[in-house]
């Protein structure tokens, strides 16, 4: 960072540590114990598509990793758009599997940051559902190196549940890197893996 950033207030971004995600499983343990939310197996990376041979080779090496246990009996990988261009993967194992789901999501990440595509990473997240079918995800934002929990309200709609995530928030301060900034808790509706 030189000196003009800084009389600028600009900021060199945090470089993503794709190693924080390994504390999900820690992470799942914690809110079944402490609020009763279960993983739902589901478990999904968010980024911006580019256009070009490369990207697109690197999509299918991605896919090609992930649905290679598919003969095996495990659910093939999805990709999907969502209504603003940004692209999905939705990676499934068995719910009681989070060190799976983790396992797959940080070959994705790994995949595409050493492909030279970090910088189109955008999130990742875990789902997790209650008894009562309150859905719950843990957000990792790559460019804040952070997770917050994101909770959509049951029935639909685009109203969030924010005592629940404050409340995820102060059970997962010891087993997570918590984003301190309330407004950088985007909310990601309809993301793949949350419902």
């Amino acid at each position: 960072m030189g000196f003009l950033d800084t009389i600028l207030g600009r900021s060199k971004p945090v470089r993503p540590d794709l190693d924080q995600l390994f504390a999900l499983p820690s992470a799942a343990v914690t809110l079944q114990a402490g609020a009763g939310f279960t993983p739902t197996g589901l478990g999904s990376v968010c980024f911006a598509s580019v256009e070009g041979g490369a990207f697109g080779r690197l999509q299918q090496d991605v896919r090609e990793l992930l649905d290679a246990d598919t003969e095996r009996g495990g659910a093939p990988v999805e990709f999907s758009q969502d209504g603003y261009g940004y692209t999905w993967l939705l990676a499934r194992q068995p719910a009681d599997d989070v060190a799976g789901l983790v396992n797959d999501l940080h070959a994705v990440n790994t995949l595409l940051q050493e492909g030279g595509f970090g910088p189109q990473l955008l999130c990742s997240l875990l789902g997790f559902r209650d008894d009562g079918g309150r859905s719950l995800a843990l957000v990792y934002l790559y460019k804040r190196g952070t997770f917050y929990p994101f909770a959509p309200m049951p029935g639909g709609g685009d109203k969030r549940d924010n005592s629940l995530e404050l409340q995820a928030r102060a059970l997962l301060t010891n087993d997570l890197r918590i984003e301190e900034d309330l407004a950088r808790w985007f909310p990601v509706w309809g993301a793949p893996g949350l419902d």
